[in-house]
């Protein structure tokens, strides 16, 4: 029998799939549970439109995904951590600390997952940090690890 799965199930598919399954299997696991409903025309009408709509969503998530990564690789991001006397920092700048700041520029949270930083960044200067903003798209951001203006004229 052909069902369209409503919702995953372990060890037969992902929702919106059309799998073939024993009738018993059918009749008796999936339908009571309401995981799948059985592959009627109207039902796999369904199930395409859900997914062009999906793709949709995802064309529209890419290209703004696309103008963000655009945006952060033409302005460098700046961060002023902590700093002694010889210009060395007292900790590090973690990929959270870059993550803060990026939510900072951008008006919305980015999880510090996110970023690519292989090592923290312990000396002032310039790094180039990848960001991965979706599974295609990532921008490698500019960061400069500065002494704050205030900071250092005692």
């Amino acid at each position: 029998m052909k069902v369209v799965l409503d919702k995953d199930v372990k060890d037969l598919g992902r929702a919106g799939q059309v799998k073939e399954v024993a009738d018993g299997y059918a009749r008796n696991y999936l339908f009571p549970r309401r995981l799948a409903v059985p592959a009627t025309p109207g039902a796999l009408k369904q199930v395409e439109a859900r997914e062009k709509a999906s793709q949709r969503r995802l064309a529209g998530e890419e290209r703004e995904a696309e103008q963000i990564a655009e945006r952060l690789e033409t302005q460098p991001l700046k961060i002023y951590p902590k700093v002694g006397e010889q210009g060395r920092l007292y900790g590090s700048v973690t990929a959270a600390d870059v993550a803060e700041a990026l939510s900072k520029e951008l008006g919305q949270p980015v999880d510090k997952r996110k970023i690519e930083l292989d090592e923290p960044i312990r000396t002032l200067g310039e790094y180039r940090v990848p960001f991965r903003i979706t599974r295609t798209v990532t921008a490698v951001v500019t960061v400069q690890v500065e002494r704050a203006a205030a900071q250092g004229r005692t």
